[in-house]
């Protein structure tokens, strides 16, 4: 008895203690945001902190500009990954092998240092006024401090990371797959809407939550690279909180929370639903 007793007992105490440290770095900080957030001054609580940032003229605009990067962000990396994803699976020359190993490289260098580097580049005065100024031009591109540039850097980041996990999912489909289609005589655009799409279109929405979410906060690169107004969220968040105003920072928190929960909301759905395939077994 005591032994039965000590096996169905024994897998919950392996987990508590990953439980209290998940209760105490995720959990209980969600929970003290969302308390801080409903007060209101003169003690209380209320919404007044959430209504201050979905009326105000310039918070608002915060928000639809923090959107319109992050979406445009999402889309283009996206697309660009998922075409590259497909040249690195199924092509096999010189060419696509060492792109296949060098197009992680951007992973492994610092934020600060990647976006440092780039405005030496893209700047009015950086490198590539300078080369145009060599040949008797004067070619400013107009990327510093506006949605430009950080939707640039933005893709910078993000390509090479879409691009793992997109690879890793089309190399999950087997070859003799398309080579029977090939020899059923499936054109290059049938194989990609009639089979490589069916079979990897979830992972299209995983990557693109994962792309959504680590840009909904950012703010090395909009702090860099953006101008003062609009502002992404993560840049109003600090100013928030550096102006003493803890109460708005802490509903802005839960806001930026919310939107990421939209996209993970996504995310389950897309893995939770079936395939029609799937469902005629």
């Amino acid at each position: 008895m005591k032994n039965n007793k000590m096996q169905k007992i024994l897998p919950y105490l392996m987990i508590l203690p990953s439980l209290l440290i998940l209760a105490g770095v995720v959990f209980y900080p969600i929970i003290i945001s969302v308390l801080r957030s409903l007060q209101v001054p003169g003690g209380g609580y209320g919404l007044d902190n959430y209504i201050y940032f979905f009326t105000d003229r310039v918070q608002s605009g915060n928000i639809l500009y923090t959107l319109k990067v992050v979406i445009i962000t999402v889309i283009l990396a996206i697309a660009v990954s998922y075409l590259l994803a497909i040249y690195l699976r199924f092509s096999n020359t010189a060419v696509s092998q060492a792109i296949g190993r060098l197009y992680i490289l951007p992973r492994f260098i610092p934020g600060l240092v990647a976006v440092n580097g780039m405005i030496t580049i893209i700047r009015d005065s950086g490198l590539i006024n300078r080369i145009s100024q060599a040949f008797g031009g004067n070619l400013k591109l107009g990327l510093m401090y506006n949605e430009k540039g950080v939707i640039l850097m933005n893709l910078w980041f993000n390509i090479p990371f879409a691009t793992m996990l997109l690879s890793s999912a089309l190399s999950a489909i087997p070859d003799s797959a398309i080579e029977a289609a090939k020899d059923a005589g499936a054109n290059k655009i049938q194989l990609l809407f009639k089979m490589i799409l069916p079979l990897s279109y979830k992972n299209i929405f995983v990557t693109a939550t994962f792309v959504f979410m680590s840009n909904i906060g950012s703010f090395t690169t909009p702090y860099l690279l953006d101008g003062t107004n609009p502002q992404m969220l993560g840049i109003s968040l600090f100013n928030q909180f550096n102006n003493g105003n803890y109460e708005k920072a802490a509903a802005l928190s839960v806001i930026i929370f919310l939107l990421s929960a939209v996209s993970a909301m996504v995310y389950i759905y897309t893995n939770l639903k079936k395939s029609d395939w799937e469902e005629a077994q």
